[in-house]
């Protein structure tokens, strides 16, 4: 019953920018944490960015990326993006510790190339 509905991927080229959203629905409370994770063709799922209490950011991103929170909803601002920025990237909430208490949306392609 939740829902992690991402937008904003897309075509960019090198140096441009995109902004990412993600809306969360289905609980009564929000996440304490959420976040963006991505996976590139023949890499396995990494991290990206989260936001909690503070941010947090892949060193591979950061000074470039930007998350932010407004309630259920997550956005993450990449500029300057790369080729290796190519990825699906995936929306991630948490809202508590306890095991499988997390969910992620379906992905949005984000593609990087001249």
């Amino acid at each position: 019953q939740v829902h992690m509905i991402e937008s904003g991927g897309g075509l960019v080229q090198p140096g441009g920018s995109l902004r990412l959203s993600c809306t969360t629905s289905g609980r009564s409370i929000s996440p304490f944490a959420m976040g963006w994770f991505r996976q590139a063709p023949g890499k396995e799922r990494e991290f990206v960015a989260a936001i909690s209490r503070s941010t947090n950011y892949a060193d591979s991103v950061k000074g470039r990326f930007q998350i932010s929170r407004d309630s259920d909803a997550v956005v993450l601002q990449m500029n300057g993006l790369k080729p290796e920025d190519t990825a699906v990237y995936y929306c991630y909430g948490r809202w508590s510790y306890r095991e499988g208490d997390d969910y992620w949306g379906l992905g949005t392609q984000v593609t990087v190339s001249s």
